[in-house]
């Protein structure tokens, strides 16, 4: 998040003063690297992105090399192997080639992760069918692996202490705001999900500290969610962020971030397919560590709206 926006709008708040600083994150671990390199290398410059994808291809041979020997390889500089570096959680260079060597071990005595390749014009369903599982796994492993928990954490604990929940998405992440809004008013909280982009933002101003309001946007860069939101944060709502950018324009806004993964986007894949299975992920995470936290009104509420709906699933009504 945006250390200088946030500060801007701290006085907007009425909230206590704010807790000491969190301590640095630890470095994700070794079998997190290439799914933190497939969601963060299309926001890397060129340079960087050769050198992400060369360690997370080749860790074995990468663990080896110096950062001047890495940088050599990849035809790049010792300043943006060490940026890169640090782009992907680790503190420095030295820390990433342990991770590499840990990755290495791992791969050395367990199956190698699969490749799966574009889907063509002309596959066969059934190689369509496995095409497109591959993918569906590969993604929610990734996002599974990146996911911060106490991110998680602090977003779950926000939900279900909520006076009013909105949430904004346009297009196929609209569909998964939907989808996360019916789990929680199933659960009796108060929720709404707005794709109309004018309808979010005046409902934001509404907003207030007791509140919540998620934005969730593959890019990071989608003006129509990132602007209700900047609207409930600037009113005190705790703000959320599901995206497959946590760098992206929308953390300039959000309190939590939660990171998702996508799978390689194709001719025949277009992103808001992959990006909507990790959201999904994500939405059912959220939902049951509410319903957790919340089980004694959570679970009568539940149960309540399968009864409401018991007769609509009678063949004999």
């Amino acid at each position: 998040m945006n250390s200088a926006v946030k500060e801007t709008f701290n006085d907007r708040r009425s909230t206590p003063a704010p807790a000491p600083p969190a301590a640095a994150p630890a470095p994700p671990a070794p079998a997190a690297l290439a799914a933190k390199v497939r969601t963060l290398a299309p926001t890397m410059t060129r340079s960087m992105q050769r050198v992400a994808e060369t360690v997370a291809g080749d860790p074995a041979g990468c663990a080896a090399l110096t950062v001047t020997g890495l940088a050599e390889r990849t035809g790049t500089s010792e300043a943006t192997v060490v940026r890169t570096s640090r782009l992907l959680g680790y503190p420095g260079y030295r820390d990433l080639r342990l991770a590499l060597a840990a990755l290495a071990a791992q791969q050395a005595t367990g199956s190698a992760p699969a490749v799966t390749a574009d889907i063509a014009v002309d596959d066969s369903l059934i190689d369509v069918i496995a095409k497109l599982a591959q993918e569906e796994r590969q993604c929610l492993a990734d996002t599974a692996t990146s996911l911060d928990v106490t991110q998680l954490e602090a977003a779950v604990a926000a939900l279900a202490s909520a006076r009013r929940i909105d949430v904004y998405g346009i297009g196929a992440s609209n569909l998964v705001a939907q989808d996360l809004v019916q789990k929680l008013l199933r659960i009796g909280l108060i929720a709404h999900a707005h794709s109309d982009p004018h309808l979010a933002v005046t409902n934001a101003v509404q907003m207030r500290a007791r509140d919540v309001a998620i934005a969730i946007t593959h890019s990071g860069r989608t003006t129509d969610v990132i602007e209700p939101l900047r609207v409930a944060f600037e009113h005190g709502a705790t703000t959320i962020a599901i995206t497959g950018r946590p760098d992206g324009e929308i953390a300039a806004y959000a309190d939590h971030i939660l990171t998702t993964s996508t799978a390689r986007e194709s001719e025949l894949r277009p992103a808001a397919m992959s990006s909507r299975t990790s959201q999904l992920l994500v939405v059912d995470c959220l939902f049951i560590g509410v319903a957790q936290r919340t089980y004694e009104t959570a679970a009568p509420a539940l149960s309540a709206s399968y009864e409401a709906l018991a007769h609509r699933h009678n063949p004999r009504h």
